[in-house]
């Protein structure tokens, strides 16, 4: 893997978006929580990526969420599609996904989890708000990974956005998807610390939060954390259409991690991710055969 194109410039909103020059992938990923690699997939995987994407769309799954609905930031979202499964696990055996995942992780062992696509269309739709991963779904252990592949030239300020260094950070409660005028409305309240507004605090100083953005091209990869504040950048008259697969590993360390009772979870009307945690203790390694296993 090549080193990385570096600068630290604005975008097209004033934010900033940073490039790496020096680092290695691990080593930006792992300071980071973010890292791209160009050229990693070519034509033909991509292609093969894009096909899963679009079966996806046309086989909606049992926890599809429309975001925002009625409003001109509506956008789509379908996570871990029980009907997409058998296409996704065929497409993840390429050599390239251990290859990149043991890589990046610095894990033996590399184990490939789900998958999640995003459908954007209209120049108006603003971003998916802020979160963490990890207050959707019981992640636990620092060696996971999503492979972020969009399939249109993206400019840093359309793209993934991550807050640079918050996968080694608090766990947050999630945004409940519901009020775009309050992107940081709580999904499970109680005990869980609330969800900043990275927003509001961006549009009152840009540098209130470090946050990485990388222009991409088709067959470039982001890889990022999902402890990772981040959410995807709202479109432009300039990049109106944004359709991305998100799949999602793990390495040696990853283990069960039970939210607290009352919370709300991803997989309670998803048989498929019911039936691989049911019976999980805290702390129990993902290690085993109820995934698939690619190293």
């Amino acid at each position: 893997m090549t080193a990385q194109d570096a600068n630290l410039a604005p975008g097209a909103d004033g934010h900033k978006s940073l490039n790496h020059d020096s680092r290695t992938p691990r080593e930006a990923y792992r300071e980071d929580g973010i890292t791209r690699l160009k050229g990693a997939f070519d034509p033909d995987l991509l292609a093969r990526c894009r096909e899963a994407f679009d079966w996806s769309l046309t086989h909606p799954g049992t926890i599809t969420k429309t975001i925002f609905p009625g409003t001109e930031h509506e956008h789509w979202a379908d996570n871990v599609n029980p009907f997409a499964r058998e296409i996704c696990r065929k497409l993840v055996k390429a050599p390239v996904f251990a290859d990149v995942v043991a890589d990046v992780l610095d894990s033996r062992h590399v184990w490939y989890s789900a998958e999640e696509i995003f459908f954007k269309q209209g120049s108006k739709v603003g971003r998916t708000p802020w979160h963490q991963d990890t207050s959707y779904a019981p992640y636990g252990g620092k060696q996971w990974c999503n492979l972020w592949i969009s399939f249109e030239s993206l400019p840093a300020w359309n793209g993934l956005e991550v807050v640079r260094g918050s996968h080694h950070g608090p766990q947050y409660d999630g945004s409940s998807y519901d009020d775009p005028d309050n992107p940081a409305r709580p999904l499970h309240g109680g005990d869980w610390t609330p969800l900043p507004d990275i927003e509001r605090e961006r549009r009152a100083d840009s540098a209130a939060w470090p946050v990485i953005s990388y222009a991409s091209e088709p067959g470039d990869l982001i890889v990022f954390h999902p402890h990772s504040l981040h959410g995807g950048a709202p479109l432009s008259e300039a990049c109106p259409i944004r359709h991305t697969l998100v799949l999602r590993f793990f390495g040696d360390d990853a283990v069960y991690r039970p939210f607290p009772a009352g919370s709300q979870s991803i997989w309670d009307d998803n048989s498929v991710i019911r039936d691989e945690f049911a019976g999980l203790e805290a702390g129990e390694t993902l290690c085993c055969d109820r995934f698939l296993q690619l190293r």
